[in-house]
């Protein structure tokens, strides 16, 4: 039953291309919406649908919306390496204590962060759209998003605008995403206005922790923001290959 159901549930969201939560309890009745929820969270996990907000979604339907929606970028990089990127976000979130100013970079690693802190007293400074509005549901969060241009691929802002924004700004615990490492080049991002956000919360933060997933180990983009001595705090989903593991001990760069 229990298997016939989650695949009745898979045939509709891939004939339908994306469906309600509201929708599945009505047309299953007989179950609770937490058995739904559940039934979905294990779709989810083989890899055969994404959650949107409010419901599910085929992802051969994402696909084409990627291909038809401007935004694709950032769409289709949220859910590549998904699961790495829940590991990391539930080990970096302990770090988010209350009571502290936080920055919250950009990026889809981040907004994995962000759905883990709907609870706690929080201020948080960040220059990713959607990781404020995520936060937005955390009433007693103070959320700050910094003014800027904003880049449509990644739905970060960016630019003079978010400097001198950030000019006043006091951070504690800097939350930071990169989009590549090398030992060579560090820590690096490919836009100059994301390069000079970066470093500027770098500089300010009294701690530096550095989210990034397997998929960006051995590549390099054309702006270095930071290098392992600027480091606190490495997180990752995979364990550090032996050269890392070097780096951080010379360094004194902590990995989890």
């Amino acid at each position: 039953m229990l298997k016939g159901r989650r695949q009745a549930i898979s045939d509709l969201i891939e004939q339908r291309g994306e469906i309600s939560l509201h929708e599945l309890e009505a047309i299953f009745p007989d179950v609770s919406s937490m058995t739904i929820r559940r039934d979905l969270d294990h779709l989810e996990q083989e890899h055969l649908l994404v959650k949107i907000r409010g419901g599910v979604m085929s992802l051969s339907h994402l696909s084409r919306s990627v291909l038809q929606n401007a935004e694709g970028d950032y769409a289709q990089r949220e859910f590549l390496n998904a699961e790495g990127k829940r590991i990391i976000a539930e080990k970096a979130a302990p770090f988010a204590e209350t009571g502290r100013s936080i920055f919250i970079d950009a990026g889809s690693t981040m907004m994995q962060l962000a759905r883990l802190l709907h609870t706690g007293r929080f201020s948080v400074v960040t220059n990713g759209v959607n990781v404020s509005l995520e936060l937005s549901q955390n009433k007693s969060a103070t959320v700050n998003l910094v003014g800027g241009e904003l880049n449509r691929n990644n739905l970060c802002v960016s630019g003079a605008g978010a400097l001198e924004h950030l000019r006043n700004i006091n951070i504690d615990v800097a939350f930071m995403a990169a989009s590549g490492y090398t030992v060579e080049d560090g820590f690096t991002n490919g836009s100059y206005y994301e390069y000079e956000l970066k470093r500027h919360i770098v500089q300010k933060a009294k701690k530096t922790i550095v989210l990034m997933d397997s998929t960006k180990r051995g590549k390099t983009m054309t702006y270095t923001f930071c290098r392992p001595e600027e480091v606190d705090v490495l997180i990752m989903d995979k364990k550090p290959d032996a050269e890392l593991l070097k780096v951080a001990k010379a360094t004194g760069m902590q990995i989890l």
